[in-house]
Order: structure tokens, then C-alpha cells, then sequence
């Protein structure tokens, strides 16, 4: 009897012993249903992954499984780093030389792997990124990795850090790849310098052919041909090496914000000088009058004009002040008057001194028959009769006429006997009379003769004068 029971216990506690772990897994089976399996592809997080491989299959995940993957990569690198931190002590703790050198070799070899794993890391970080990523647990990510790079090479040797740096330098991902980078951005600009120089003439020559186009307003858009070619290649050539270019558009939109207040007196340069390039008040070659400056406009560029004096003097005006002031153009007409004004003597004959200075003019080579020359008095002079003289040449031979009929016609006067005169001022001296006489004193009694009265104080005064005499 006592033996039945104790087989009917054992039985009823193999049997409990048979169900609790079945209920354990039944209440257990709830919570394994509600957290979702996994959907992150392993490949994705294989340290063995090349990095363009990497790149390519974190384009379809979404921000949640990206966050994930960098969960997962965070796991990878803590591993790596914490066997370089092992090789790091054990090389604190060792003495011996040939044993000290053996560990760095390992510790840089570690440092190597751990740097490679460090780069997917950023990859898959700044993937989460740019699929709105949650900006401080983004920070965190990054925050970890600075700080233990700042870290090992705060605390390590010297001769450490200097065979780390030889060895970045001749690693395929370390300094090789920094070359072939810099290479081929240097290769890129050149490039760049001669495509946008042939792409500026050949636009410059096409330009050329546009009928009624300024030299000035072809010389810009070529200009800015060259400089767009130069902006575009720059931007796919650094697409092209992997480096994000969209944060430089944010730059530009944030710089043109700033530099729109901090430029506004070059941008009304900017605007002046389109205004001049497309209402071409000049053009290069010109001679102008601007703001009282004359000279011949050598250039023009987008924010100033450059005008060369007579005198050899190279002037730069301000856009602005150019096409806010009144310009006079002396050369854009082909035909330009010379103004000249001569005087004769009132008693000089006014039929002669016409005879001559229609002759002098019609007999210099470089005058216009038409339109004719006008020759009139023009008006009395205090000290002279006034001839205008008023003949038209080609605008290249102004001065030339104006200075040879300055000459011709003085010649001419002095040859017919007709007199230049100049402004003349006669004084007349008036001189003065001898100093007048004193008035002779007129005694009392004579003035009582003429009816005159007299004060009784001035005869008593004229009485002690008598007596003083």
C-alpha cells in the first residue's frame, strides 16, 4: 500500500512537472506574437559588406529599419572598439620592447578594422538621416563615434599615433583614397577650365551673329556661360566622388539671404550695369562723357565701367553712378559738328572777314560739303563782332578740324590785314584842383552891414582873438 502511493506521487509530479512548462510557453506565446519579427536583411548588417554594396541596399529600407540597422551597427562597433581599447592595455602594461611592438602591430591592425567598420557605420547613420531620422538619437550615433576617435588619440603614444598615420597613408581607404579624391577633383577643375573656356568662345561667336547685340551685353553672357558651366561641372563631379551636395544648395539660399542686406550697394551696381547692357546707351570703344569724366569706355563689367582718359588716365566708375548721371555719347553718331567762334575789330570789314573764313573752311579736305558749313555773325561784342563758324566732319576727325581751322583762320586774318581783337579796359585819371583857400573871417560889424546876424558869444570870442593878435 505504501509503495502505491508513492508511485501514484511520483506519477502526479511527472505530470506536473509536464505541464508547467507547457503553460509557461502558452502565456509566453502572447507576448512573442506582438513583437514583430525582424525584416532587416542580414546582408545589411555583415561587417564584411563592401562600402558601395552597403550604400545600395540601405536605398529601399524605411526610418524605422534603418534605425534599427544602426542599432545593430552601434553593437558591431562597441565589439571593435573594445578590442582595440584590450590592445591598447595590453600595450600599457607591457615593457618588454619586442613584445611592445608586437601589440601595436595589433592594436593598428584593429584601429584599421574598427576604422572600416566606423565608415559603414556613418554610411548607415547618415542614410537615417536623410529619411528624417530623429535628430538627437542621429546626434548620440554621431556623437559616439567623435568622441572615442578624440579619445584614442588623446591618449595614445606618439610612436603609435605616427604608425597609425603611416598606415592610414598607405591604406586603400585611408590616404590612397584621399589621393585618387584629390586627383580627381584636380584633374575635374581642369577640366572644367578648358571645357568652359571653349563652351565661352564658341557662345561669344554665336552671340557675335545676333543682330543689334552690344559687344558689352555679349561679353556678359559669355561670361556667364563660362561661369554656369563651371558651377554645373562642379557640382557632378563632387556627386560623382559621393559627397552630398544637397546641403550646398541650402548654403547658397542662406548666403544669398545674408549677402542680399550686406551687398546692397553692389547688387544696384549688378542691376545698373544690366541696365547699360541692355539699353546700350555706349559701347566698348565709345567716347563718353560720364558724370564728368570723359574718355573711351575700355570695359564693362557687371559692376563697373572702365574708361580710358585722353591723357592716358584709366578711370573706374561704379555702375551706379554711371547709370544714374546723365552720359553723353560723342561717338555714337558717324558725323559730329566743330563749334568755333572768331571776332574781328568794329572797324574791320564784316564782308571780308566772311570771304576769308569761307574760304579757309571750304578748302580743308576733312570738312563735310553736306550738310554745309554755317558761317554768321552771331553777335556784338563788347570789344569785337563775333563770327560762328560751324562745319561738320566724321566724329574720328573732330579734333583734327578744330584744331587746324583754329590755326588756319588766325593765319588767314593776319594775311587779309583783319584784326583779332582781345578785351580792353581804358582808364581815364582825372587830376585833382590846388587845395581850396581858407575862408577869409568875416568881422561883426561886417556882417551887421550885410544883414547877417550875429551871436553875441562868437563877438565877445572874435574881440579875445583881436586882442591876442
Amino acid at each position: 500500500m505504501q509503495i502505491l502511493r508513492l508511485a501514484i506521487a511520483a506519477m502526479l509530479w511527472a505530470a506536473l512537472a509536464l505541464v508547467a512548462p507547457a503553460q509557461e510557453a502558452a502565456q509566453d506565446a502572447p507576448a512573442a506574437a506582438e513583437a514583430p519579427a525582424s525584416t532587416l536583411p542580414s546582408e545589411v548588417t555583415d561587417p564584411a559588406i563592401p562600402p558601395e554594396e552597403l550604400t545600395f541596399r540601405l536605398v529601399p529600407l524605411t526610418e524605422p529599419e534603418l534605425a534599427e540597422a544602426a542599432a545593430a551597427w552601434l553593437d558591431i562597433v562597441k565589439s571593435a572598439t573594445q578590442r582595440v581599447a584590450d590592445a591598447q592595455v595590453a600595450l600599457l602594461r607591457t615593457e618588454e620592447a619586442e613584445a611592445a611592438d608586437r601589440i601595436r602591430e595589433r592594436l593598428i591592425d584593429r584601429t584599421q578594422e574598427r576604422d572600416h567598420l566606423f565608415r559603414l557605420y556613418g554610411t548607415v547613420v547618415d542614410s537615417w538621416e536623410k529619411k528624417g531620422g530623429d535628430a538627437a538619437a542621429i546626434a548620440q550615433f554621431r556623437a559616439y563615434r567623435n568622441s572615442i576617435v578624440v579619445e584614442e588619440t588623446r591618449t595614445a603614444d606618439a610612436e603609435t599615433l605616427a604608425k597609425q598615420a603611416l598606415a592610414w597613408a598607405m591604406s586603400e581607404e585611408g590616404g590612397i583614397r584621399l589621393a585618387i579624391q584629390t586627383g580627381v577633383i584636380v584633374a575635374s577643375l581642369l577640366g572644367l577650365l578648358i571645357v568652359a573656356r571653349v563652351v565661352r568662345r564658341v557662345a561669344r561667336r554665336g552671340f557675335g551673329r545676333v543682330p543689334n547685340l552690344s559687344k558689352l551685353l555679349q561679353a556678359f553672357l559669355a561670361m556667364l556661360v563660362y561661369w554656369l558651366v563651371m558651377a554645373f561641372g562642379l557640382l557632378i563631379v563632387l556627386a560623382g566622388l559621393g559627397i552630398d551636395i544637397s546641403p550646398v544648395f541650402a548654403l547658397i539660399g542662406g548666403a544669398s539671404f545674408i549677402m542680399a542686406f550686406a551687398f546692397q550697394d553692389t547688387l544696384g551696381n549688378l542691376a545698373s550695369g544690366l541696365m547699360i547692357m541692355i539699353n546700350r546707351p555706349f559701347d566698348e570703344g565709345d567716347f563718353v562723357d560720364i558724370a564728368g569724366t570723359a574718355g573711351t569706355v575700355k570695359a564693362v563689367s557687371i559692376v563697373a565701367t572702365t574708361v580710358v582718359t585722353p591723357d592716358n588716365q584709366v578711370i573706374v566708375i561704379p555702375n551706379k553712378a554711371v547709370w544714374g548721371n546723365t552720359i553723353t555719347n560723342v561717338t555714337t553718331s558717324p558725323t559730329r559738328r566743330v563749334d568755333l567762334t572768331f571776332g574781328i575789330g568794329y572797324d574791320d570789314s564784316i564782308e571780308e572777314a566772311q570771304r576769308v573764313l569761307e574760304q579757309v573752311v571750304g578748302a580743308h579736305p576733312l570738312v563735310l560739303k553736306d550738310p554745309a558749313p554755317v558761317i554768321r555773325v552771331a553777335a556784338l561784342g563788347a570789344s569785337s563782332v563775333d563770327f560762328i563758324v560751324r562745319p561738320w566732319t566724321r566724329s574720328g576727325d573732330y579734333w583734327t578740324v578744330y584744331w587746324d581751322l583754329t590755326r588756319q583762320v588766325k593765319e588767314a586774318f593776319d594775311a587779309a590785314g583783319i584784326s583779332i581783337p582781345f578785351p580792353q579796359t581804358d582808364i581815364h585819371i582825372r587830376q585833382a584842383d590846388a587845395a581850396p583857400k581858407a575862408p577869409a573871417r568875416i568881422s561883426a560889424p561886417e556882417r551887421r552891414s550885410r544883414g547877417t546876424a550875429v551871436d553875441p558869444s562868437l563877438e565877445e570870442a572874435a574881440a579875445e582873438n583881436a586882442e591876442r593878435d
